[in-house]
């Protein structure tokens, strides 16, 4: 059964971190493009990072440049987002997705052209 499933949400002080974890089951990741989105309350779903199937190639919001790092452990099959220096905006549903691609520097910014996606974990920044 082909499974995405996001772990690592929670809640979170101002400034504080989070990893969000994205396990793949029922296919390798080696062959799919990742990208994590986020949906706050009331707002359309919006991409965070994207990384090609390659490693090579990447994508980071303007609003988390810097402070959030995207990454993929080929011998666990699954992908991370390192949330740093978390706002409290940023509170969200955050989902990953993944996508076949062939070019080593292909991302894919489009929900709705994602083959697979999670079932998102809610992330809290509040004191």
């Amino acid at each position: 059964q082909v499974q995405l499933v996001e772990s690592g949400g929670g809640l979170v002080p101002p400034g504080g971190s989070l990893r969000l974890s994205c396990a793949a089951s029922g296919f390798t990741l080696d062959y799919y493009a990742i990208g994590w989105f986020r949906q706050a309350p009331g707002k359309e779903r919006e991409v965070v990072s994207c990384i090609s199937s390659s490693l090579r190639g990447t994508y980071y919001a303007n609003s988390v440049k810097g402070r959030f790092t995207i990454s993929r452990d080929k011998a666990k099959n699954t992908a991370y987002l390192q949330m740093n220096s978390l706002k409290p905006e940023e509170t969200a549903v955050y989902y990953c997705a993944a996508v076949r691609t062939s070019g080593d520097y292909d991302v894919v910014f489009t929900w709705g052209e994602y083959d697979y996606w999670g079932q998102g974990t809610q992330v809290t920044v509040s004191s």
